[in-house]
């Protein structure tokens, strides 16, 4: 039996960390203002919740973004607290012969370049995210 999943990550900007992973993992910016209007209308929140930019509403404190298929998905909610400490758990990429390219456009999109591991014939890219949040790139 498959499992269907989704990774949700903390952060403090929730839209520009979505942006990051989308052009990062060929991921669609999930747009949820039909959605939006109709918890609104039906008074399970307000219009405090959303915002709007170019005629289109969106979550404050969340946004998300899924592959084509629509099965894998990164979800993006707003926390008080900034990150402290090594995530414990992080995202692997592997884009195989364009590693060097994909860390380019990390870098240009804000990432930061931590260090270079290899594990036998294995080697991979740490990198952070705006945030900081580290992953691989491999």
């Amino acid at each position: 039996m498959s499992r269907e999943y989704q990774v949700a990550i903390d952060c403090a900007d929730p839209h520009r960390l979505n942006r990051f992973w989308a052009e990062l993992m060929g991921y669609e910016i999930e747009h949820h203002d039909a959605g939006i209007r109709a918890v609104v209308a039906a008074g399970y929140t307000t219009m405090d919740d959303a915002f709007e930019e170019d005629g289109e509403l969106w979550w404050k404190s969340a946004a998300a973004c899924r592959d084509t298929d629509g099965t894998n998905r990164l979800l993006f909610q707003q926390v008080p607290e900034a990150k402290t400490v090594k995530n414990r758990v992080h995202l692997d990429v592997r884009v195989g012969d364009e590693r060097d390219a994909v860390i380019a456009r990390c870098l240009e999109l804000g990432a930061t370049r931590l260090w270079e591991g290899r594990q036998g014939p294995h080697t991979w890219v740490t990198m952070a995210d705006p945030e900081g949040n580290e992953f691989c790139i491999s």
